[in-house]
């Protein structure tokens, strides 16, 4: 009861919070939003996955619109090479930093140079490493100044890339091709990302206020060159990790969207209007340590996913699963022509009368491998980040395994922080394994499984899957990158099984039901761009 009172007097406080936060006499022309706690940075070079706050500040050479169309943000215009290595961008001339100076080329030279330099420990290189050069850069072979990137004149911009890539301008709208400015950085060092003084952009907003677990402030940029097309003249962002306290301020009205949300009172928020199910381009899995001994056998690693009723646990576990999978690849990503899932099928029949047939292969190929019905079979482990979803989901799987194949699994549920350096490490057996995808091709789901990757943490390595990847990332051909994609994908799970994808999730939000005109694309793009009250 006492515990039940505290929470009731921590949501109130947060509802009068709120009340003060926001001038309800200018409500029409603010939004409120909870889309994360405190940012680790605001640094768009640094930026390790808290896009949302450097992409309405700053503004990168192409952007995406309200559609999901990758259209000109601070370049107008470019023109690309017939051999799809050379990108000229072709800058706005009326575009301008917060503070009114131009953006010129040299701007983006600069950042660039900064997000490769091994001493500015960006988190998301790979999306830089596709510029002719950068790779030895990031490992110290070659300086900062050989990238393949240069200034022609002040408003015309040269990239060269290392080998064509079909998806590079969906690549570009992330924030470390962002233009950072060099005398802001040069006087503030680290700091020039904490103050709203300092913090200068090229983009639709400018920040005015930062209260660490609090708030971020921003407002609308009168020197953007497109600010007559933005929409809120001010967006609140509110730094808030309990679901429970979001849920308040939306019914309370002083919160508009929040990501937010529990998952297990999903049916009931529906009934009452206040969530939504977006598309999510993501793969939820079991990944398997392939430097381990317990599971080096493929036949063990088939069986386990033959095994797991995939149907049970979309319809029964995650309340907000929008399908099983077999596949690594989710449905929506695009291929020659159609769907890269949908041509590619599943590797395992996966359909309700297929399970009972599953679980026979499943218990003869352990057999096969020396454990018949589970016996002399050690205790794995599995590793996951704390959560409900998470916890219910790895209980099924649990139960599934110990009932169809004799096998016990041990979960080790972890915090955040903990459960990234075990993966880092390889310190695990089994662990979560959860994918968004970065851009619109099968790439961006199968690169971190490349035996010389920096983020494959299962520690994977298939020589043939290595050519495949290369072929898909060298060749100029549609066509001939597709299939080389669909072998690879085929390797790592049909044959090597070195992962386990089970469902691929949706996005649930809780939506201020008078809040529209916000975007969130199926990659977990935010956009308040055209946000407002109705």
């Amino acid at each position: 009861m006492k515990k039940i009172f505290l929470t009731l007097i921590t949501i109130l406080s947060f509802i009068i919070s709120c009340s003060n936060k926001v001038d309800k006499s200018n409500r029409d022309k603010e939004i409120v939003v909870n889309v994360s706690e405190e940012p680790k940075t605001l640094d768009p070079t640094i930026s390790g996955g808290d896009f949302v706050y450097p992409r309405h500040v700053f503004e990168t050479l192409a952007i995406k619109n309200k559609d999901g169309k990758v259209v000109g943000g601070a370049a107008e215009s470019w023109d690309i090479s017939e051999d799809g290595l050379t990108y000229t961008f072709h800058l706005r001339t009326n575009a301008k930093w917060s503070d009114g100076v131009d953006v010129k080329a040299s701007d983006f030279v600069y950042s660039l140079q900064r997000a490769v330099d091994p001493n500015t420990a960006s988190e998301y290189t790979i999306f830089v490493e596709y510029i002719k050069n950068a790779n030895n850069i990031l490992s110290g072979k070659a300086s900062t100044n050989t990238l393949g990137v240069r200034a022609i004149d002040d408003y015309t911009l040269e990239i060269t890339l290392e080998a064509p890539t079909g998806y590079f301008l969906d690549v570009l709208t992330y924030p470390i091709y962002a233009p950072v400015r060099k005398d802001i950085i040069e006087k503030y060092g680290v700091s020039w990302s904490l103050n709203p003084e300092t913090y200068i952009g090229n983009g639709a907003f400018i920040m005015t206020e930062r209260s660490q677990n609090d708030k971020i402030v921003l407002v609308k940029n009168t020197n953007y060159w497109n600010r007559d097309n933005i929409i809120p003249e001010k967006i609140t962002f509110l730094l808030l990790s309990d679901p429970n306290l979001a849920l308040a301020g939306i019914k309370d009205g002083s919160l508009d969207f929040s990501v937010n949300v529990l998952e297990q009172d999903i049916q009931k928020l529906r009934n009452e209007g206040v969530v939504e199910i977006l598309p999510y381009f993501s793969t939820f899995s079991f990944g398997i340590n392939a430097t381990n001994e317990t599971l080096k056998d493929i036949r063990v690693r088939k069986a386990l996913s033959l095994a797991i009723d995939r149907n049970y646990i979309v319809e029964n576990v995650v309340p907000t699963a929008s399908r099983p999978t077999s596949a690594w690849v989710p449905v929506g990503t695009s291929d020659v022509s159609g769907d890269f899932r949908e041509n590619g099928g599943e590797y395992i029949d996966i359909s309700k009368d297929a399970y009972a047939k599953n679980v026979e292969e499943a218990k003869r190929l352990l057999a096969e491998a020396g454990y018949p019905d589970g016996k002399g079979f050690p205790i794995l482990e599995y590793k996951t980040p704390n959560g409900l979803v998470n916890m219910q989901v790895a209980e099924a799987v649990q139960s599934m395994w110990k009932e169809n194949l004799g096998i016990d699994l041990k979960i080790i549920p972890l915090d955040s922080a903990t459960f990234q350096q075990d993966r880092i490490d390889k310190n695990y057996q089994l662990v979560r394994t959860l994918w968004i995808g970065d851009y619109d091709d099968p790439m961006t789901f199968l690169e971190n499984y490349l035996s010389s990757r920096v983020q494959n943490t299962i520690g994977y390595s298939n020589a043939e899957f290595d050519r495949y990847f290369n072929i898909a990332s060298t060749s100029n051909d549609k066509a001939v990158r597709m299939e080389a994609m669909h072998n690879a994908e085929r390797i790592l799970i049909a044959e090597d099984n070195i992962l386990i994808p089970i469902y691929n999730p949706s996005n649930p939000v809780l939506v201020n039901k008078r809040f529209k005109g916000y975007v969130v694309t199926p990659l977990l793009e935010l956009n308040f761009n055209y946000a407002y009250l109705e």
